[in-house]
């Protein structure tokens, strides 16, 4: 089946602002796209690090905020967070947000999570790197339990509680959830506890050799899960369809920082599926 197209950091530079967010999530939708995956950073290294993705005065709107306020200009996109970094976020309050999210958007939310690599940010926002991902692990559960639990409880390492509830809960029984990151550990995480992996700037080469990796651990577990790429080129019919051939089952493009509104849009409008060969939502 050709894969769908998805637009990435509908939350950033010119999108990160009223206007632009709406106009952004509005062509994006009417022209087929199947997704918006919002970038998630709480805080940027100031001065900037090599490490660092973005330099510390770069507009980025927050992943939920953004994505509720799509919610309120689009009918049918999926709203996924592209991801969000979830060690750094209290679990309770987030699983709040995100069935707020569900909700709102009538059930169209897709959990995308990842363990984070920016120490700085993590130091800053009180989170040890070491241990992160079975953080992340530990809190997903816990956010399950206050999804779908009759009666949520959950007592681990690093939450811990009980005779407590939220409403309402998510539409989707259950969020679909995607976990990010281009590793190993990574695609055990994915097959784990996810419905889907995301790689990020991955070429063709670089993806085959991820997808070898997730499909070694999907072996071992049976299941078969939705792959997302972000590409490291520029998309043409010829490589939508060398990434489908790989497995693909969606690519996530991502604009050029820092570009104006009518750049951006135009980015958007080159990118549709209808004019890559993809498979047009709506």
């Amino acid at each position: 089946m050709d894969p769908t197209i998805g637009l990435h950091a509908p939350n950033g530079y010119a999108a990160a602002g009223r206007d632009g967010a709406a106009r952004v999530a509005a062509l994006a939708e009417r022209l087929g796209y199947d997704s918006l995956w919002a970038a998630d950073h709480v805080v940027l290294p100031s001065p900037r690090t090599e490490s660092s993705p973005l330099d510390p005065d770069a507009p980025l709107l927050d992943p939920l905020v953004a994505l509720a306020f799509a919610a309120a200009h689009t009918t049918r996109i999926r709203l996924a967070t592209g991801v969000v970094i979830l060690p750094q976020r209290d679990p309770l309050v987030l699983a709040k947000q995100l069935a707020s999210v569900d909700v709102l958007s009538d059930g169209r939310l897709i959990f995308g999570l990842g363990i984070g690599y920016l120490e700085p940010e993590l130091r800053a926002l009180g989170v040890p790197p070491d241990g992160r991902g079975q953080r992340a692990e530990e809190y997903l559960a816990a956010m399950r339990a206050l999804w779908e639990s009759p009666e949520p409880a959950f007592h681990g390492r690093f939450v811990d509680f009980a005779k407590v509830d939220a409403h309402p809960r998510p539409l989707q029984r259950p969020v679909p959830v995607v976990v990010g990151g281009n590793s190993a550990a990574a695609h055990r995480r994915a097959v784990r506890v996810a419905d889907g992996w995301y790689g990020w700037m991955l070429g063709l080469r670089a993806t085959a050799a991820q997808l070898d990796s997730l499909r070694a651990a999907e072996q071992e577990t049976g299941r078969r899960l939705h792959v997302s790429i972000t590409p490291a080129r520029r998309l043409d019919r010829e490589t939508v369809r060398a990434y489908a051939e790989l497995g693909v089952d969606r690519l996530v493009v991502t604009p050029p920082p820092g570009l104006p509104l009518s750049d951006l849009e135009r980015f958007v409008e080159e990118n549709a599926p209808a004019r890559l060969g993809a498979r047009v939502v709506g």
